[in-house]
């Protein structure tokens, strides 16, 4: 759920990134030992930003499994209904999962 949270700040896309990339390796050329060590590091977190934007989640396919066992597992743990909430869980998962408010 996090990981597909927004996140605050101006929204970088696979264009804006990869012509960051772009950027990077041009730079790098003439770049001096520390600046490299940077610019490598840079390339590094934009190349894992890239692959994560890319890649789908089946956000239902984790809902259907957590509406299975939430009940249970809130029930067993003393998990409230306000905490899944505050976690991020939507009110119509906790529906689907049986946890209701006075829980």
């Amino acid at each position: 759920m996090r990981a597909n949270k927004p996140r605050r700040g101006r929204k970088r896309t696979p264009d804006s990134i990869n012509k960051r990339l772009a950027t990077i390796d041009e730079l790098m050329i003439d770049a001096d030992p520390l600046d490299e060590l940077k610019l490598i590091e840079e390339r590094r977190r934009l190349t894992e930003e890239l692959e994560s934007l890319e890649a789908t989640v089946d956000i239902a396919e984790f809902e259907e499994a957590f509406v299975n066992v939430a009940k249970g597992y809130s029930e067993r743990q003393g998990i409230s209904y306000a905490s899944w909430r505050e976690v991020g869980v939507e009110p119509s998962v906790l529906k689907r999962a049986g946890i209701s408010r006075s829980s």
